[in-house]
């Protein structure tokens, strides 16, 4: 029988009270195991010292920024003359080779993770819109991972798949999406072969980014009905937020996903654990 593994993330943990409190509140029923904190998050204070204090088997990722937000370093290359990010994902990707930008990116991408640090041990690292993934970038990435001594690095290999549901895809968002998943397959190809070099671990798929935007429990339920039966772990990120309403915003959605006592049967009935890498590295 396969050992699979499921992993529901939180992206975006420490952005602000909302985050946080989906975090709480998705931990606490048993689906969301695994949350990424952002060390330049307005709420980055709230989320550990009033939420991870409530959640000691929550494992924690380092969710990199360099596109949004202010710096924790002087970064000038990064940012404008406040000290805010402006660089979009193709400027990263033009600018990625450039030595002292390189040199820029590792110091900020090194604040962020000792922030986080004070407070726990990361278990994982990702980045915000994945610029982590950029093979340039990633190689600093592997370097501060082995540094730090945090063993799983997020890659971005997505299957494609589809749900039965002709609004996720009759919209501006999908075809954009699918743009994401070729690029962001092309750049994992090389990036795995890096990581196997520098004996680092990550998962084999990821979910949430040909929906982006979309999430919900069928995109998961299909999403993981399309992966081959054997051994593996699986990822699906989501950016779940919890308003105090208005339950129609796509964050509000992807809250409800973790409040899916159905979904979570689905998903044991298709052979998964849920887990994260927290428990992974302790076995």
């Amino acid at each position: 029988m396969a050992d699979k593994k499921f992993i529901l993330n939180a992206d975006d943990f420490g952005m602000s009270n909302d985050f946080n409190r989906a975090v709480l509140y998705g931990y606490g029923k048993g689906l969301l195991k695994s949350a990424s904190i952002c060390a330049n998050g307005a709420a980055f204070d709230n989320a550990v010292n009033e939420i991870l204090p409530e959640c000691p088997e929550l494992g924690i990722g380092v969710h990199l920024n360099i596109i949004e937000g202010k710096a924790l370093t002087r970064c000038d290359l990064l940012t404008n003359s406040e000290g805010k990010f402006n660089n979009g994902y193709l400027s990263l990707i033009l600018k990625s080779k450039n030595k002292d930008f390189q040199k820029q990116i590792e110091n900020e991408f090194r604040a962020q993770i000792e922030k986080i640090k004070k407070f726990t041990q990361p278990d994982h690292i990702d980045s915000h819109v994945h610029t982590h993934a950029i093979p340039e970038i990633f190689k600093i990435t592997v370097k501060l991972a082995k540094e730090y001594h945090i063993p799983f690095i997020r890659t971005q290999h997505e299957q494609f798949y589809t749900v039965p549901d002709s609004s996720n895809h009759l919209n501006l968002s999908y075809p954009l999406n699918i743009l994401k998943i070729l690029l962001l397959n092309s750049f994992t190809k090389a990036n795995k072969k890096l990581l196997e070099q520098d004996i680092l671990l990550t998962n084999d798929f990821l979910l949430g980014v040909g929906y982006t935007g979309m999430m919900d429990d069928k995109t998961i339920e299909y999403g993981l009905e399309a992966l081959p039966d054997k051994d593996l772990i699986a990822e699906a990120l989501i950016h779940p937020c919890k308003y105090l309403s208005n339950i129609t915003n796509s964050h509000s959605k992807e809250f409800l996903i973790t409040q899916n006592k159905e979904l979570l049967n689905k998903i044991f009935r298709l052979g998964f654990e849920v887990t994260n890498y927290k428990q992974l590295i302790q076995r």
